[in-house]
């Protein structure tokens, strides 16, 4: 049973507001380190504007499956397919569904909130 188990069932039968924690419990162990190294890969893989949406007060752009791959590169994919504990295609399938909301959650005004540094 991997983190997916939990997390996909948990984003199923619960508020949204959880999936932040648990995603960001399953980047804790890659070397993306959190949820804000997830944003800035995106960024530098060229999703800047979706990522800008997701942390600004307007409607959330949505991320495709392809972009995500494209953006995050194989190696970081499949890191992070062996944390949730699923295909490379079923996690990033969950993260084009849910990572829009999850850093719209996670930025209330317009940045992540995180006591790591706050660089932007």
């Amino acid at each position: 049973m991997g983190l997916l188990d939990k997390l996909g069932g948990v984003l199923g039968e619960v508020t949204a507001a959880a999936a932040p924690a648990l995603i960001g419990a399953a980047l804790a162990k890659t070397n993306m380190g959190d949820l804000q190294g997830m944003v800035e890969k995106l960024k530098q893989g060229g999703l800047g504007a979706q990522v800008q949406s997701w942390l600004g007060n307007g409607a959330n752009m949505p991320v495709t499956a392809e972009q995500l791959k494209a953006a995050l590169g194989d190696e970081r994919v499949q890191q992070l397919a062996e944390r949730f504990g699923v295909p490379v295609d079923k996690v990033l399938e969950l993260l084009s569904d849910h990572l829009p909301q999850t850093v719209d959650q996670a930025s209330p005004n317009g940045k992540l909130e995180t006591d790591e540094n706050g660089s932007d």
